[in-house]
């Protein structure tokens, strides 16, 4: 423990000792846990035991405890990172475009706007360039982006306008890499 810490537990301890008012730490624990389990009163409380033994589990997990649960559940249950709004766009979107679909099935099918961008392969001397330039364009941390160009080939990004496949490739070709348009 550091000693700025160890003079704030000192200090309090000293504050308590010379305080009329003593509470037990059990006092405080149950008024404590009494106020947390108040505040989520006005959610509806499940029915099923079993939901409600998991929603406990689960509330009682540290904030890096639950980022791992969230992460095992999106790989085992294949749910993709969505960004916030994306289910709720696409269908909105969707019937108002279906008869426009019908129309023109055709001529759609022919233009192609959108593309996705594979990394192939890499220059071996090039490497330590090309997870920089991951790491910057796909926005993950340095072991992830490491991770992704070892592994290629893989796919960077999905559903990209051509304008910017077009600059990104080049990019990429400048440090040693080959990138795919698909």
């Amino acid at each position: 423990m550091s000693l700025a810490c160890q003079s704030a537990l000192r200090s309090c301890a000293r504050a308590a000792r010379s305080s009329p008012v003593r509470a037990s730490a059990s006092q405080l624990s149950r008024s404590t846990s009494a106020r947390r389990w108040q505040s989520t009163d006005a959610a509806a409380a499940p029915t099923n035991p079993k939901i409600a033994g998991i929603v406990d589990q689960i509330s009682q997990l540290t904030l890096l405890e639950t980022a791992d649960l969230v992460s095992t559940l999106k790989t085992r249950l294949n749910i993709p990172d969505m960004p916030m709004g994306g289910f709720a766009a696409a269908p909105a979107a969707a019937p108002a475009a279906a008869p426009v679909e019908e129309e023109e099935a055709a001529p759609a099918a022919q233009e192609k706007t959108l593309f996705n961008l594979k990394l192939q392969s890499f220059d071996a001397g090039a490497k330590p360039k090309i997870i920089k330039e991951i790491k910057s364009m796909l926005g993950l941390s340095l072991v992830d982006s490491k991770k992704f160009v070892e592994s290629a080939p893989k796919q960077m990004k999905e559903a990209v306008p051509k304008d910017e496949c077009e600059k990104i490739i080049e990019t990429m070709k400048g440090l040693g890499a080959v990138v795919v348009m698909e």
